[in-house]
């Protein structure tokens, strides 16, 4: 009887201690992300690179670079339209697509607008063709004007 109360106690212990542990390492999934993924793929330099670059900008800005992601696509698409993606596997709806689709036709408005200012700015030069002086005489011969 004693020793499966010492059992039961120590099983208790354990589970008090993993739940606290796991209470008190929560914000530290980012960094399990480096030692799990990173190891196995040989990108630890890449994985810890991110991991600091993350951690930094949650330091400037107070956002994960996540947070970063959602806010913009709130932004660029506050209705929550969906639109649909071609894919070569295949054709989803997604609001990631409605924002890909705005960025690009703004981009390519602003392309053309300032291609046709600096069109505008500098005019192509027509070259015209320099006629000798003996190619001339010849065209004013009455030879050359038979053909």
């Amino acid at each position: 009887m004693i020793e499966s109360d010492i059992q039961k106690s120590k099983i208790m212990k354990k589970t008090l201690f993993l739940l606290s542990l796991l209470l008190l390492l929560n914000g530290c999934a980012e960094s399990i992300a480096l030692l799990s993924t990173g190891a196995s793929n040989g990108r630890i330099v890449q994985s810890s690179v991110n991991s600091a670059i993350s951690y930094g900008v949650k330091k400037q800005t107070g956002k994960t670079p996540l947070e970063h992601a959602i806010t913009f696509a709130e932004e660029k698409n506050p209705e929550k339209k969906r639109e649909t993606c071609i894919s070569f596997i295949q054709i989803t709806k997604s609001e990631f697509c409605t924002i890909a689709k705005k960025q690009i036709s703004v981009a390519n408005d602003s392309f053309v607008k300032k291609s046709k200012e600096i069109v505008q700015k500098f005019p192509k030069k027509r070259k015209t063709k320099e006629i000798s002086l003996i190619e001339n005489i010849a065209k004013k011969s009455v030879i050359y004007n038979r053909r």
